[in-house]
């Protein structure tokens, strides 16, 4: 039913910008709760930050000050601007998303959001 691409994801320096994208499909005009977790070799997966259908957001501490979730409600997609990149920013990147969502507020629980997309790496070079 609903479909999300992951894009941007590369090699970059400590220090450096990156913009991940991710485009949902299957649905149109439904409201969404879109979220972006990562999961580092050996660790587990673990929340970076979440955005309502009207733009409320929810942050993990290592994301505060540093990255940006943001989207586009028409058509679905979601961005994750990261500043400042680190080594431990390294780390396969996934979107989530869930449909007509009951809360308002984004949670940062991964049985929340029924739907993934297959994830984009982000490594980070020192």
């Amino acid at each position: 039913q609903v479909q999300l691409v992951e894009s941007g994801g590369q090699l970059v320096q400590a220090g450096d910008s990156l913009r991940l994208s991710c485009a949902a499909s299957g649905r149109t005009f439904t409201n969404y709760a879109m979220a972006w977790f990562r999961q580092a070799p050996g660790k587990e997966r673990e929340f970076v930050a979440s955005i309502s259908w009207s733009g409320t957001t929810n942050y993990a501490d290592s994301a505060k000050g540093r990255f940006t979730i943001s989207r586009d409600n028409a058509p679905n997609t979601v961005y994750l601007q990261m500043n400042s990149l680190k080594p431990d920013d390294t780390a396969v990147y996934y979107c989530a998303a869930r449909i007509n969502p009951p809360y308002s507020f984004p949670t940062r629980e991964k049985a929340y959001y029924p739907y993934w997309g297959q994830g984009t790496q982000v490594t980070v070079s020192s």
